[in-house]
């Protein structure tokens, strides 16, 4: 086990599939103790009691994140259970990419509430409970997507490059015991194609993904930010698959 991630306790959100599943996995394994949040919580149910099968500590609470009182009590209920929250993982997230002539301006309002503001609601929630431990990390999803534009990812894109600049202000922000982690995946594992509603687009992005990287590689990259020394900040990390070249 690694020592740096013994014994911390890890909240992550969206943790009911793809890398918020495997980030818990990983985690626990290395002797976290993980608190899971996601709106299915049959998944996460069964995710929890398939770790402590194997000897983790897990514990799970519904959670949507673009309500703002949901998120406090997730932390609430981390900080309850546990005593102390020192790894926020602002994972949940939406990707119905479109074209933005299609007019889908629900979808496009769904991902401003679940990328931007339901990241938002994480660090309003985690920020105070960790100023007052004086210690602590935040580690917020991105995406390539967040660092280049193509037709269709528009609002997706704009939504990761807005995680981008938050998350560089909040760790100029917070100080020297704080720590503030962006990661950026590029093609990888999951169901995010899933939420994109038009089955011309959401067969060509599977199509697309299947050269796709597993969701474990990008939780070995959380784990590794987390494992660092305290006085060491991993900024950024890049992960995608070996042969993208975009």
């Amino acid at each position: 086990m690694t020592t740096n991630i013994q014994g911390k306790v890890v909240a992550i959100t969206g943790a009911s599939s793809g890398i918020g599943e495997a980030t818990a996995r990983l985690l626990a394994q290395e002797g976290a103790k993980v608190v899971l949040g996601a709106r299915r919580t049959d998944r996460l149910e069964a995710l929890t009691a398939d770790l402590k099968a194997k000897g983790g500590e897990a514990r799970f609470r519904a959670l949507d994140v673009t309500k703002r009182e949901d998120v406090e009590a997730f932390v609430d209920f981390t900080v309850k259970t546990f005593g102390r929250l020192d790894v926020l993982v602002n994972n949940a997230g939406v990707m119905p990419l479109s074209m933005l002539g299609e007019l889908k301006v629900d979808e496009w309002n769904r991902m401003i509430d679940v990328n931007i503001r339901g990241v938002l609601h994480g660090i309003a929630a985690g920020l105070p409970v960790m100023q007052r431990q004086q210690s602590g990390q935040f580690i917020n999803m991105s995406s390539t997507s967040g660092h280049s534009v193509a037709p269709s990812t528009a609002i997706y894109s704009a939504t990761k490059f807005a995680l981008r600049a938050i998350t560089e202000g909040l760790r100029q922000e917070v100080g020297p015991n704080l720590r503030v982690t962006l990661i950026s995946p590029g093609a990888t594992e999951s169901e995010l194609a899933e939420s994109i509603s038009d089955p011309n687009m959401r067969e060509a992005v599977k199509g697309y993904r299947k050269g796709a990287i597993p969701a474990d590689a990008v939780a070995r990259a959380i784990s590794y930010a987390i494992a660092q020394p305290a006085e060491v900040d991993v900024s950024e990390i890049l992960v995608r698959p070996t042969a993208a070249k975009y």
